[in-house]
């Protein structure tokens, strides 16, 4: 019979199962009714920052856990729209950490909060390059959805582009805006 550490640290996977079908809710308000889940983009932010952080000289995979975990508390807050978040004070985003592993392992619970510390601290190249990529994505997104036909976007772009620190993330953003989605279906195989 597995142990109550065992059960804990089991517990904390099947809750990461949930970002699985969890949506990414603030593009409802583009008119987008199935939306990306918050497992589909954490992902593509975990490889963004994996290649941003190789393009900025700093450690991808550390770049790329920090990416894994930074919005791994929606499994209990939700993933809160900006414009909700005028009205609501959810708990700090270390705090549902704390709780979410706080019957995990102790060197479990120990290295999802040290990485969600860091990332939230943004003190670090590795957090600057993570938030970069949690932005990066969602212009990349907003880009793929605009291609698509849905024309209501720009916002989405604007504000992710604004938000980029690190040079290679702007200089890859420019580039997402100069093309086609599938473009590297025609242009880059081989």
């Amino acid at each position: 019979m597995a142990d109550e550490t065992a059960k804990g640290t089991t517990a904390f996977l099947f809750e990461m199962g949930v970002m699985k079908q969890a949506k990414r809710t603030g593009w409802w308000f583009t008119g987008n009714n199935n939306p990306e889940s918050i497992a589909e983009h954490s992902f593509r932010v975990g490889i963004i920052g994996a290649v941003l952080a190789m393009m900025e000289d700093v450690d991808p995979a550390k770049v790329a856990l920090m990416c894994l975990f930074h919005d791994t508390q929606e499994t209990r807050i939700g993933d809160i729209p900006h414009i909700g978040r005028r009205y609501i004070e959810a708990a700090p985003n270390v705090d549902v950490t704390a709780d979410q592993v706080k019957r995990a392992h102790p060197a479990v619970r120990a290295g999802v909060q040290r990485v969600v510390e860091e990332y939230e601290a943004n003190d670090s190249p590795e957090a600057v390059v993570a938030k970069d990529a949690d932005k990066l994505e969602c212009l990349v997104q907003a880009v793929e959805y605009r291609a698509q036909g849905n024309t209501l976007v720009q916002d989405w772009i604007d504000t992710s582009l604004a938000s980029l620190k690190t040079a290679s993330a702007r200089e890859l953003a420019e580039a997402a805006l100069t093309m086609s989605p599938l473009e590297w279906r025609n242009k880059y195989l081989g």
